[in-house]
């Protein structure tokens, strides 16, 4: 029997993961990840300014080696994989040439940080984020920022772009356009030539790049010409239409077919946002918020048309028909760090291993680095043995600046309550505390802006790996979450979409009601913990506005100073 099989490939912040399912029932038949090798290596980075860059051929290479891993670790014949769709980390865009190369891949650029893909988490353009969303809100025009939570982010396309070319004239005056990650994918899968026709992903461009089918595509030259001519010319270089991931890209050239092993009958999908992909993977419906949880999070909302109306959702990553689900209303928010907090203090508390003991030699180095290991675990043993009291520490968890609600990178974390008995424990539950009171607010601002939010949903390593953030993101959001079973909801998510561009199902529900593999647990709150939580938050909350109202300024200073 001919098997129709799909690939779902997960390009994540750190590595890719491709995903073989057999479409029929979503069995995952092998899986296999590969890390992006430049970036291991920490190059064209900065984390002390802000930069975070990647190289495309990493990306590229480490595609090359999961495919050709799952052909050669699975019994399946060429024949059989019918489809590939792939997600990506976003904004992530980098600048290609006329002839639709990236500047990266030519002799003169092949070292230049600013040539390479501008990473999402590079915040180097809070400037020019303060400068588009003044512009928007002055000009006398649209508000093209109103679908995007009314404020444009620095993580994000036009931002991004706009430094690179004001920082660097030489990336400027050879860059024609500039393509997002998860669009120079399947252009170059697909050996595609016109950059005027490729169809480019509807989620990125409406989450990212402020396009909306009311004012015909992204915003007007007119608008971007005002706060750089360069913009506009960039604009021009972009299709007025995008696409969902349901619809085919094109299908592999004989490049890539056989670079991957794989026919040149295998359908591209147009590719998609990491996030998007991995909430289909997790089955999201019409008001469920499910959250991504991983070093940051992504919290992804869905609607029709009919329930959401004329509202205008303040202060999260956008609104966009069809981002999620086709036909539905996708809605996108997040925190900056999630995970990363802990992890932050992981590495604070483990100076000392790192710096001295980790330098010296034989037995106790090796006993070293397996206390490092078991640090987070040893302190979530603890940390779930304490009582929750008013005298507890509060901690707020911007250390990463804040993206949902009302984004802005340069606000920054706080412990408060501390005393001379205070310890480790404490503090590392206070931070569990801090970035599911994140959580809440995010909730909160859907809540209030009008929209229903029936249930949660939680993927990602936290999700499957940590029941005490779970049981505490549960007590403090007083709502049940389930966590779905699937452990590679991203790939799976994108073969979905796959399996619908190549026509095995008529649209991504079917093709979720087919593939999807269900949950595998769910938290519920406890009473005595919610009341004291809903407490606490308020606190926390208070601590937000003081942070807030005290450094921003600050902050701002300090960042015109440093150009």
């Amino acid at each position: 029997m001919d098997r129709r099989l799909c690939i779902g490939l997960d390009f994540g912040t750190d590595s890719v993961r491709a995903v073989l399912v057999d479409s029929s029932d979503g069995q995952v038949i092998t899986t296999s990840v590969s890390e992006y090798q430049r970036w291991k290596q920490g190059l064209y980075c900065e984390p002390l300014n802000y930069q975070f860059r990647q190289h495309p051929q990493d990306h590229l290479d480490s595609l090359q080696a999961v495919v050709n891993q799952v052909m050669s670790e699975s019994d399946v014949e060429i024949n059989e994989i019918k489809a590939m769709c792939l997600d990506t980390t976003g904004s992530s865009p980098l600048p290609l040439d006329k002839n639709g190369q990236p500047l990266a891949f030519k002799e003169e650029f092949a070292e230049d940080p600013d040539a390479m893909m501008i990473l999402w988490k590079d915040h180097t353009a809070i400037q020019e984020a303060d400068a588009i969303n003044e512009q928007a809100r002055t000009w006398g025009g649209e508000d093209f920022t109103k679908y995007s939570g009314g404020i444009y982010s620095p993580e994000w396309y036009w931002a991004k772009i706009w430094h690179i070319s004001k920082k660097n004239t030489a990336v400027r005056d050879n860059a024609y356009t500039w393509m997002e990650h998860c669009d120079l994918l399947p252009y170059l899968l697909t050996g595609s030539h016109d950059l005027a026709t490729f169809k480019r992903s509807r989620c990125a461009a409406g989450h990212k790049a402020m396009w909306h089918e009311s004012w015909g595509g992204y915003p007007e030259q007119d608008f971007l010409r005002r706060l750089d001519p360069y913009l506009a010319e960039v604009r021009s270089t972009l299709p007025a239409a995008t696409y969902t991931s349901d619809i085919a890209a094109g299908q592999l050239s004989e490049e890539w077919a056989q670079k991957l092993g794989l026919s040149t009958n295998v359908v591209v999908s147009v590719g998609m946002l990491d996030a998007h992909a991995g909430a289909v993977g997790g089955e999201i419906e019409e008001a469920t918020l499910l959250r991504v949880m991983g070093t940051s999070t992504c919290d992804m909302l869905i609607s029709s048309r009919e329930a959401v109306g004329d509202k205008l959702v303040k202060g999260i990553s956008g609104q966009v028909d069809g981002s999620i689900i086709p036909g539905m209303i996708g809605f996108e928010a997040g925190q900056s760090a999630f995970g990363d907090v802990l992890d932050w203090f992981k590495r604070l508390l483990s100076w000392p291993l790192d710096n001295l003991v980790l330098q010296s030699d034989g037995e106790l180095q090796a006993q070293a680095a397996l206390l490092k290991d078991r640090l987070l675990d040893e302190l979530t043993i603890r940390a779930e043995r304490l009582p929750a009291t008013e005298t507890a520490v509060l901690s707020l968890d911007w250390i990463n600046g804040r993206r949902s609600p009302d984004v802005d990178p340069l606000l920054k974390g706080a412990i408060t309550n501390i005393g001379i008995g205070t310890d480790a424990p404490l503090i590392y539950k206070s931070l569990v505390e801090a970035i599911c009171f994140g959580a809440r607010r995010i909730v909160d601002r859907f809540i209030e802006e009008g929209l229903e939010i029936k249930s949660i949903v939680g993927i990602g390593g936290v999700a499957n790996k940590s029941s005490f953030i779970m049981q505490t993101l549960a007590d403090i959001l007083d709502m049940p979450i389930k966590v779905v079973a699937s452990q590679q909801t991203g790939g799976l998510g994108s073969a979905m979409f796959a399996a619908v561009a190549v026509k095995i199902y008529p649209s991504v529900r079917e093709a979720i009601k087919h593939m999807g593999h269900g949950f595998k647990q769910t938290y519920y709150p406890n009473r005595y913990k919610v009341v004291f939580y809903g407490s606490l938050y308020e606190k926390y909350c208070g601590l937000g506005n003081y942070v807030e109202s005290s450094t921003t300024k600050l902050a701002r200073d300090y960042e015109s100073t440093l150009g």
